[in-house]
């Protein structure tokens, strides 16, 4: 780490320093720091200007960097979208909230109801709480979505994307004493969606400064998931930029990342505005790395700098999930300094946590993650340098040795993943996604198979230097068969341990599933989805008179 400095005591707050009493939530001192995590979507680590992209303007990021700090070795928890905000908003390995991958009509996106969310614990403290865009975190029933996981306020979408331009913007508030919850989906009305939730995150920082409330928001922007779609002032200045340097999809993204980063600059301009820089934590990062094998365009890879790093979105190579990570405090953080040490998505919680003098809410589960705070404010890494992190993705089901990797100092165990373990049944799981790019959310009985792999056979372990090689283009397992054998046996055992979490979170998941739907009778699939059954899949059905839950498998099936 460069250009730091002793952190400052003021760090933590010692009038809250035991935690978030009764007193504390009904009446929070107004002088508490407020916190802002926000996590871009799909954003590598190579997407932002002062990570060293020559082409791309991000002036807010930019400054918002050099007035704190820039962090090289930050990873994701998941080189996918849900299970990557499973760990950053619980502070724990995403195996055992229960969420290890996105299609949410299996329910392998939702965060079991036992887990305590970022904003269970700021509520807790009397925090006001707000999540705005993009959820992901659960769908297709109203228990899990943000205004009943500890957030006083939603405003976003809950599908995994969303249309830009169609958009139906959800409004939902939390119950509270006296008052029932509220629920309210507004239309599009010409203005492109990242500008309308960067607006809405900026209101609720004027609502919380104006009510004297401490807050604590987290910002998910929809930027840059599919669809590609950007104002075209902007596009057209990349495309002119790029000259033919990229795919035209290039343009689109780095148009919509450039829009990205003006909406980020709203939302500090109210937090300067109300006057509560100096006592807000913001901490900037994505949920995964950049999708470079393809575009949503046809015949478009998206290919753009990403530094020196090897993989795509969903990989446990280093682009899948190292990414951007940039975090600023005024007076705290030492402005432009560079933290080299590795930071993880899990931290980002008991981080902020400590930030403002918290303990985790009553009935909180351990957390995983570590607060970072001393070696953001200059303080030597420690034992920071050498944590074991692991990683693991597959489709549906987790697989012990199937893209899954474990990092510890230099070293880098990796298992490149076993082909039948990754492939997505998008025929099948795809109908309810398609459909949320332009509805609001709806509820309906989860499609709970899942495939078990058995009898999948892992390739042999591959073996990185991360300092000398941060590419991973050369095995080193060969010659250190120790490094090998010790990193293998600590990744076994941590997966042992979240697997048997796991295990338990999707029992109580189905289980809630099925009492919820036990006398309530399920949407009527064939009108549901009658915009979005993929025909083009199924040769020789004739969508006239076919019966579509006959054509395609999932819960409708067993649901006629």
């Amino acid at each position: 780490m460069t250009g730091g400095r002793p952190l400052l005591a003021a760090l933590v707050i010692a009038a809250v320093a035991a935690g978030a009493g009764a007193a504390d939530a009904a009446d929070p001192p107004a002088e508490r720091p407020n916190v802002i995590l926000i996590v871009a979507d799909d954003l590598g680590w190579g997407d932002v200007g002062c990570f060293g992209n020559p082409d791309l303007d991000t002036p807010v990021l930019d400054a918002l960097a050099r007035e704190g700090a820039r962090l090289t070795a930050c990873y994701s928890p998941s080189p996918l979208c849900s299970s990557a905000r499973a760990g950053i908003l619980t502070g724990r390995w995403n195996h055992r909230t229960g969420a290890v991958d996105v299609s949410s009509n299996r329910g392998v996106d939702r965060l079991d109801l036992s887990e305590r969310m970022l904003g269970d614990h700021f509520r807790a403290a009397g925090y006001a709480t707000a999540y705005v865009g993009k959820w992901h975190s659960g769908l297709y029933d109203d228990d899990y979505l943000p205004h009943r996981r500890g957030f006083d306020r939603f405003v976003g979408f809950a599908n995994g994307a969303h249309d830009y331009e169609r958009w139906q913007l959800e409004r939902r508030s939390a119950a509270a004493a006296g008052r029932a919850e509220e629920c309210r989906v507004e239309p599009h009305d010409g203005r492109h969606l990242s500008d309308v939730i960067a607006a809405e995150a900026a209101a609720f920082v004027r609502d919380s400064a104006a009510a004297g409330r401490p807050f604590a928001l987290v910002f998910a922007p929809a930027a840059i998931h599919a669809p590609l779609q950007a104002p075209e002032h902007l596009v057209e200045k990349y495309t002119r930029r790029l000259a033919g340097r990229a795919d035209p999809a290039v343009a689109v993204i780095y148009a919509m990342i450039e829009q990205l980063d003006a909406g980020i600059g709203r939302l500090l301009g109210a937090v300067d505005d109300a006057g509560l820089r100096g006592r807000t934590l913001v901490l900037f990062t994505s949920d995964n790395g950049a999708n470079l094998g393809a575009a949503d365009r046809a015949g478009q890879s998206g290919l753009r700098f990403h530094g020196p790093f090897r993989g795509t979105k969903g990989d446990v190579l280093e682009q899948g999930i190292r990414v951007p990570g940039i975090v600023s405090w005024p007076g705290h953080i030492p402005a432009g300094s560079v933290v080299d040490a590795p930071i993880h998505g899990c931290d980002w919680l008991p981080t902020m946590l400590a930030a403002c003098g918290l303990e985790p809410a009553a009935g909180a589960k351990p957390l995983d993650g570590r607060n970072v705070l001393p070696v953001l404010g200059g303080e030597p890494p420690g034992d920071l340098a050498d944590r074991p992190l692991c990683f693991q993705r597959t489709r549906y089901t987790p697989v012990a040795h199937s893209n899954a990797a474990i990092r510890q100092g230099r070293w880098k165990l990796l298992w490149p993943p076993i082909a039948t373990t990754v492939v997505k049944d998008a025929t099948r799981d795809n109908i309810s996604y398609h459909r949320g790019l332009t509805h609001a959310h709806w509820e309906m009985p989860l499609d709970d198979e899942l495939p078990d792999y058995a009898g999948v056979v892992a390739a042999a372990p591959q073996l990185y230097d991360l300092e000398s090689d941060p590419g991973e283009t050369r095995d080193r397992a060969a010659d250190h068969p120790d490094v090998v054998t010790r990193l293998a046996a600590e990744y076994d055992a941590w997966f042992a341990e979240v697997m048997a979490e796991w295990r338990a979170a999707r029992s109580r998941i189905l289980a809630h599933d099925q009492a919820a739907w036990q006398d309530r009778t399920p949407p009527d699939p064939r009108h549901l989805f009658r915009d979005e059954w993929p025909w083009s899949n199924a040769p020789g059905a004739d969508p006239r008179t076919a019966d579509p839950r006959e054509v395609f498998r999932g819960f409708w099936s067993d649901h006629p």
